[in-house]
C-alpha cells in the first residue's frame, strides 16, 4: 500500500505541476498545454488569426501579441482552444489550480516542475501505472487516504525511495503518540 502512496504521490505532483509547465495566463486565461515536441521552428501568429473566443480568453496579451516568442504564442493559442473546451466545472477546477499555482514558493514550483520532468520520462506504460494508482488513492475513504500519508511521512527518505521504486520498503518506524 505505501508502494501505492509512493507512486500516487508523484503523480499528484505531477499533476499539480502539469499546469506549472504552463506560461501563466491572464486571470480569466486557460491552462496552456505543453508544446508538441517539434524540429521546425514555430511561426508567429497574428492576432487576428485568432477565433473571436481565442481572443476574448487571451485579451490580456492582445496589446504584447505582437511581441511575444512564436513559441509563446503557440503555446497560448492552444491552451486558449482548450480552455474554450472545457466545461465550467473544468474551467473552475482550472481556476483553483492556477491559484494554487501562483502562492507557491518558487521553490515549490522548481522542485514541481523537476518531478513533472521525472514523471514524463518514464515508459507510457509506467505513466499509466502512476495514474491508475493515483485514481485508486483519490477513491479511498478520507481517513484511509490519511492513514497513508502518516505512513509515508514517518518512513526515512531510502523507504521512500524503495516504495516509489516499487520494492518492498521496511515498515516505518513506530511513533509513540506525544
Amino acid at each position: 500500500m505505501i508502494r501505492n502512496l509512493a507512486l500516487c504521490a508523484s503523480l499528484a505532483l505531477s499533476v499539480a505541476t502539469s499546469f506549472a509547465q504552463a506560461p501563466v495566463p491572464a486571470p480569466s486565461a486557460p491552462p496552456a498545454a505543453a508544446p508538441p515536441v517539434s524540429t521546425a521552428p514555430a511561426t508567429p501568429k497574428a492576432w487576428e488569426s485568432l477565433s473571436p473566443e481565442q481572443q476574448r480568453v487571451l485579451q490580456g496579451y492582445q496589446g504584447q501579441w505582437n511581441t511575444l516568442p512564436a513559441e509563446r504564442q503557440q503555446t497560448l493559442a492552444k491552451g486558449s482552444q482548450r480552455w474554450i473546451s472545457m466545461t465550467p466545472q473544468q474551467r473552475a477546477g482550472a481556476q483553483q489550480r492556477f491559484s494554487q499555482w501562483r502562492s507557491m514558493p518558487p521553490e515549490q514550483r522548481q522542485l514541481l516542475r523537476q518531478r513533472w520532468q521525472e514523471f514524463k520520462s518514464l515508459p507510457p506504460e509506467r505513466q499509466r501505472e502512476v495514474r491508475d494508482s493515483f485514481n485508486r488513492f483519490r477513491q479511498m475513504p478520507p481517513e484511509r487516504r490519511q492513514q497513508l500519508r502518516q505512513q509515508w511521512r514517518q518512513m526515512t527518505p531510502e523507504q521512500r525511495h524503495h516504495a516509489a521504486q516499487g520494492m518492498h520498503a521496511a515498515p516505518p518506524p513506530h511513533r509513540a503518540p506525544h
